[in-house]
């Protein structure tokens, strides 16, 4: 059996797959990232946030649990400058940036991985809800067997060489057979409740926590709301308060519906206007990265997901550039939004995927 390092999160899914790879007859060693202070958060004991101070504890109290080791390292400063400082950088330029897709390609399957091996192990395993098989010399992801809780979408961005020596313990079972088993187990977080915030913004007040974030006096961020024809109707306060398709909280009033439907970063100018703007014909999909398959070289037709928790459309996909793609639906789609990741898939199968430059509408 192998020598496998767990990254454990302190939830119910990590430490179940730390458990199951030990009665597996695995050599299992549970390994956490600190990647926050907290401590500025002021986060009260069993908050059951990501990285918490109480996360932190409940992973080396399952690791005492299953009697394995459990280490812990400090990655704070690297985390604040590869994953919190570009999702800043994102939002004051107007684009919606996924810092969960971010995190897994530079952190858990990267950092992780060398910190794995520093631990003489052979393998990574984590508590994702996907599934994955090598054939040939390439992996082949594929969604988890519990579509309500897969997480494939936010994996197209980890390089194949990162996956050489990953598991994912969970990937044919449902949330609920996961907490059954942690039961099984007498894991004390069986029914640890899930955190859906990002681990960096607990509170999930995404505005308030880049409004100090920003480095820029408040006349540096403010700018004008205009609709479609150019009309000034009101002014912002910086467009990291806004994303692609957005209604509530635009700070106007209109007789009839109005929806964020573009960003200028130069101007600092937000348009709105109404839904109808939103529907797309396409994307421009740049960084590609390519996990099933190699780079298609040719048009192909790929089933792509826009956002996670979207439905996939079919979409033809065609080469305009290294590692970038047009990407052309075959109905429109609504809020395109810049920043975000697509996804690639045929079937349940993820060929990769890549980051939203642009949407395509036609005139």
């Amino acid at each position: 059996m192998a020598r496998i390092a767990v990254a454990m999160s302190g939830g119910v899914d990590s430490s179940t797959a730390a458990a199951l790879l030990q009665e597996e007859g695995h050599d299992v060693v549970g390994l956490t990232l600190q990647l926050w202070d907290h401590t500025e958060l002021n986060l009260a004991a069993g908050k059951g946030r990501c990285c918490s101070p109480a996360d932190i504890a409940d992973a080396r109290a399952v690791s005492a649990h299953l009697d394995i080791p459990h280490y812990v390292f400090d990655h704070s400063d690297g985390f604040m400058s590869s994953i919190v400082e570009p999702f800043v950088q994102a939002y004051s330029e107007g684009r919606t940036p996924s810092p969960c897709i971010r995190c897994n390609r530079l952190i858990k399957f990267d950092l992780l991985g060398k910190m794995a091996r520093g631990l003489d192990a052979e393998m990574l395993a984590t508590g994702h809800y996907a599934r994955l098989a090598l054939e040939g010399d390439r992996p082949r992801l594929r969604k988890a067997k519990d579509r309500g809780k897969d997480q494939s979408y936010f994996l197209f961005d980890v390089p194949i060489r990162r996956l050489a020596n990953v598991c994912f313990p969970l990937g044919e079972l449902s949330k609920g057979e996961v907490r059954a088993t942690a039961e099984r187990f007498g894991l004390a977080v069986a029914r640890k409740s899930e955190s859906y915030e990002l681990c960096f913004i607990p509170d999930g007040d995404k505005d308030a926590f880049l409004d100090g974030r920003m480095g820029t006096p408040l006349r540096d961020r403010q700018g004008p709301i205009r609709n479609t024809a150019g009309e000034l109707i009101g002014e912002h306060d910086g467009l990291f308060r806004f994303t692609i398709g957005q209604r509530r909280g635009l700070g106007i009033t209109s007789n009839a519906p109005l929806y964020v439907i573009d960003m200028d970063a130069r101007s600092r100018t937000v348009t709105v206007g109404p839904a109808e703007y939103l529907e797309s014909r396409g994307l421009i999909a740049a960084y590609c990265n390519w996990i099933s398959i190699p780079a298609p070289e040719a048009p192909m037709t790929v089933a792509a997901r826009i956002r996670h928790r979207h439905e996939e459309t079919s979409a033809t996909l065609t080469p305009v550039g290294k590692n970038r793609f047009e990407v052309r639906f075959d109905v429109t789609e609504r809020a395109v939004t810049p920043g975000q990741g697509v996804a690639f898939y045929d079937g349940d199968v993820l060929l990769g995927g890549g980051w939203i430059e642009e949407s395509l509408v036609e005139s």
